[in-house]
């Protein structure tokens, strides 16, 4: 079992590399239009933003899973080329579709959004197409793990998009004078498209050889093991986006887009805690859903839940621990919302326990349990925002996902140990827990401290955990960072 932690590890290193990088040129999107925009103007961003992850899931059906499953099960490469061609093709069709939609019916979206005589909803819909077309590919280079020709395309997306979206907004060149204002959104989503059609064309050229292809048995058999997981990413993906449009409409109109963006700043500072999520999932997805003995699944399930729950309360910690740093990143229009971030960071790490509790049945095709799950969290996402909403603002959004994501921790854990009896050492995991809760209670009372003293105070309580965490584990820290530079 610990050469497989240590393979997972070096997996989720390698990913979680690329993904810092990308995430971290990202950030400097955050601060730069959060002081050349409005709040109201960063509210489109983040409106628009939320609105292309329901595409994305529902328009990639649960492939990506589908094909890691029967990829890994396939007997030989000329299977493996079909499962492939076929996943590829049934997204890509859906893609096509999805982007003729788009364009022909194209005003009467854009009045339902309430973004007339813009060009939003053409651009998205071409960023979407362009996303989900290479979902499959991006799949592939996981599976086979070329992990690096993974980070390289990525990262290059990244680039091309910041560098767009800086020349745009800051060179401001006057063939490109498409918008009616200078800090006009839409410049951001223009560069979005450029970033996507180019990712797209560099998947085709690594992942050349196999055309896509739709076998129909072989496409039945995939979709009806996905299709559970593509109604319950609906709904996870509602989960976890939904409160921007609950602000949106619930909130009075002229102050919703306002208090849209001030949300949609803070939920990026507390990205960290996602990203971490992302960059495991990229690694753990492909990793639990190969072949495993029963038992060895059972014991590497618990034994790397206690270390996501250690690592993501590290996590909490840091951020927590020097918020005030943390809100120089968004204009001063937009830190006033800063009293979100403990919530909203607890909930991204109770994400990814549920991440955690999900691959018990996605190994076992039972995939039916997802749609408990998340339809459980649905249903709280939707009666906490209509009643918090209204009355608190983005403060009831906030609440509202943090009671869902409680929610399906609690579904998922019962599921799991009902189902497929998991050892998980929740007194082990509690520790750290209520650990973490006394360091970020001691933090609070460093507040009225000189800066450098309050700096080194936490930076000591941070420690501390970290100390605790490696003695307590036994984890060999020596042996992990050279497992990470064995990786290619």
């Amino acid at each position: 079992m610990a050469a497989n932690l240590s393979k997972l590890a070096g997996q989720v290193a390698i990913y979680g590399i690329s993904s810092v990088v990308a995430r971290l040129l990202n950030y400097l999107l955050v601060p730069y239009y959060t002081r050349i925009m409005t709040p109201a103007e960063y509210g489109v961003i983040t409106d628009i933003y939320a609105l292309i992850p329901f595409a994305l899931v529902v328009l990639t059906m649960g492939m990506e899973s589908g094909y890691f499953r029967f990829a890994s099960k396939a007997e030989g490469e000329v299977e493996r080329k079909s499962v492939y061609a076929t996943t590829w093709g049934a997204v890509l069709a859906a893609a096509t579709l999805f982007l003729c939609a788009t364009l022909l019916f194209e005003d009467g979206i854009s009045r339902a959004l309430g973004y007339e005589n813009t060009p939003y909803v053409w651009i998205t819909g071409a960023i979407i197409f362009f996303d989900v077309a290479g979902a499959i590919p991006f799949a592939r280079l996981r599976q086979e793990g070329r992990a690096m020709r993974y980070v390289v395309i990525r990262l290059l997306s990244v680039i091309i998009n910041i560098g767009l979206c800086l020349w745009f907004y800051t060179a401001q060149p006057e063939c490109f004078n498409i918008f009616p204002t200078a800090t006009d959104p839409g410049y951001a989503f223009v560069a979005n498209l450029v970033a996507s059609g180019v990712t797209f064309v560099l998947l085709v050229l690594s992942c050349r050889g196999v055309a896509p292809k739709i076998e129909r048995k072989r496409l039945k058999t995939i979709f009806l093991y996905s299709l559970p997981l593509l109604v319950s990413g609906i709904a996870g993906t509602a989960n976890e986006f939904i409160d921007r449009q609950m602000i949106k409409f619930l909130m009075p109109a002229e102050e919703s887009l306002a208090a849209l963006g001030i949300y949609g700043a803070v939920v990026k500072i507390g990205v960290v805690m996602l990203l971490f999520t992302q960059m495991y999932r990229l690694a753990a997805e492909p990793f639990f859903l190969a072949e495993f003995k029963k038992d060895e699944f059972k014991n590497s399930s618990a034994e790397v839940m206690k270390f996501f729950v250690i690592v993501s309360l590290a996590i909490f910690l840091f951020i927590t621990l020097f918020s005030d740093l943390f809100a120089l990143i968004v204009g001063p229009d937009f830190r006033e919302g800063m009293h979100l971030l403990p919530i909203i960071l607890i909930s991204n790490a109770l994400s990814g326990v549920v991440l955690n509790l999900s691959f018990w049945y996605k190994q076992s095709g039972a995939t039916k349990y997802a749609i408990w799950i998340t339809g459980t969290g649905l249903v709280f996402t939707v009666v906490f925002n209509v009643l918090l909403v209204p009355s608190l603002g983005y403060l009831g959004a906030a609440v509202a996902r943090l009671i869902c994501e409680c929610s399906m921790v609690i579904v998922s854990y019962r599921l799991c140990q009902r189902h497929s009896p998991t050892p998980y050492n929740l007194r082990r995991m509690l520790f750290y827990v209520l650990f973490a809760a006394l360091l970020w209670g001691l933090s609070l009372l460093t507040n009225e401290l000189q800066p450098v003293a309050k700096y080194l105070t936490n930076s000591v309580l941070l420690v501390a955990f970290l100390l605790v965490a490696v003695r307590r584990e036994r984890i060999n820290v020596g042996g992990l960072v050279r497992s990470v530079l064995r990786r290619k």
